[in-house]
């Protein structure tokens, strides 16, 4: 099989880069955020529950259980009959959700400010690969921006990258994108972000290690390269241009 070239480099104006796998390691995710956030889920909500945003994320919470179909497996019920109960539930159906890996928007919201006292505190850094800070400086020089689409919140990958094993990199991320964006599978959600970049498609190039999320980004016309890094995933057998380190990409 003959896979894609990489992109022509005096076409490209913007590198539109996933998190997880692609610029930080998948085990950072799953084995030090997420833990992080369901241990401090509960003392999280109780002290805070009156704050404006977490007030927001628990309506939001309450709103997306009700589209809950009824009969799925093992849905916490929904009480808020008194701020305890509404508390009590909420942590409930976070831990279902976190269970189930499910992407929702107002969960990550809830998880990102749950991970911001953590980096605030460092007990946090976020962990990105070696080569990440150096291509990111690259690129800059190469005057081409750098923006971030992952399913974790605006605030998380600020954290993330505001607080990293390389230092500050956010003076290098020109814009952020989440869920609010749209779905990472569904093509309108790159077109979105070509608009919100003031480039065409063909313009930029995604990179990530989630095939599908790929296609998404080719089907919007999108330049795209399969990430494969240390314990990424299975990455199927796309036709796809492959790269091992971002240091392969406009070196």
């Amino acid at each position: 099989m003959i896979l894609a070239a990489l992109p022509d480099p005096a076409r490209i104006r913007a590198i539109l880069l996933d998190i997880e796998g692609t610029t930080t390691p998948i085990a950072f995710v799953y084995e030090v955020l997420f833990p992080f956030a369901s241990a401090h889920l509960e003392q999280f909500l109780h002290q805070n529950c009156d704050r404006r945003g977490v007030r927001d994320d628990l309506k939001a919470l309450a709103a997306e259980h009700a589209a809950e179909p009824r009969e799925a497996a093992g849905l916490p019920p929904w009480r808020d009959d008194s701020s305890n109960e509404l508390v009590v539930s909420a942590i409930a159906y976070a831990r279902w959700l976190m269970d189930r890996d499910r992407k929702s928007t107002v969960l990550k919201s809830l998880q990102g400010k749950i991970w911001e006292a953590g980096y605030r505190s460092g007990e946090l850094r976020g962990q990105v690969f070696p080569d990440v800070a150096r291509a990111f400086a690259r690129w800059r020089q190469q005057k081409r921006g750098i923006a971030i689409f992952s399913s974790g919140s605006v605030l998380a990958q600020r954290l993330l990258f505001g607080h990293s094993t390389a230092g500050d990199l956010t003076p290098f991320i020109s814009t952020y994108f989440d869920t609010t964006s749209g779905p990472k599978l569904s093509r309108e959600s790159y077109r979105r972000i070509a608009t919100a970049l003031e480039c065409a498609p063909a313009e930029i190039v995604f990179l990530s290690d989630v095939v599908a999320e790929l296609d998404a980004a080719r089907g919007a016309a999108m330049e795209t390269l399969l990430c494969v890094r240390p314990g990424s995933w299975e990455p199927g057998s796309a036709a796809e241009a492959i790269i091992h380190t971002f240091d392969e990409l406009f070196p």
